[in-house]
């Protein structure tokens, strides 16, 4: 269980972390800046567990991988939004972050304890006593979210 911290419709990479911090390589030092100019409170705040919360379109804008690895660093335990841009959606499974589709993302308020029920498919908020539906995740993405991303789970393929 975590809290929320909520945002809205298309929030973009460049939101989630700026362009000039595309020069870090290192995830802990990228989480350091995640949404620095919309809510600097936010890295030192965040809590492993917690969840980000949003609208539509979360992560549009461009490509980088940047943007969900800073996020991840931080310890959340998964995004929470109606929908995602593809890209950003597919760069979060292949880095191992876990992305959750919940249409009722508006029932949730800033700061509300939240968990997903990965196995009933629903979002557990338990500041209201409500559940909302997710849309579930196929078979093989989770297990590349399980295994940690992409890499991890080609290596445990070739181990098999």
């Amino acid at each position: 269980m975590g809290k929320a911290w909520k945002f809205g419709d298309d929030i973009d990479t460049d939101v989630i972390i700026q362009g000039k911090y595309l020069v870090i390589n290192e995830a802990e030092e990228l989480a350091k800046h995640v949404f620095e100019n919309v809510r600097p409170e936010f890295p030192s705040e965040v809590r492993p567990g917690d969840f980000v919360v949003a609208g539509e379109n979360f992560g549009c804008g461009s490509s980088r991988e940047h943007a969900p690895l800073a996020l991840k660093a931080t310890g959340i335990e998964a995004v929470i939004a109606k929908s995602y841009a593809r890209i950003f959606f597919r760069n979060a499974i292949n880095i191992g972050l876990r992305v959750v589709e919940c249409k009722e993302t508006d029932r949730i308020d800033e700061g509300d304890e939240i968990e997903v029920d990965y196995e009933r498919s629903v979002v557990v908020n338990k500041t209201k006593g409500e559940e909302y539906p997710i849309n579930p995740m196929p078979e093989f993405l989770k297990n590349i979210i399980e295994c940690g991303g992409l890499v991890e789970f080609g290596k445990k393929l070739i181990s098999e």
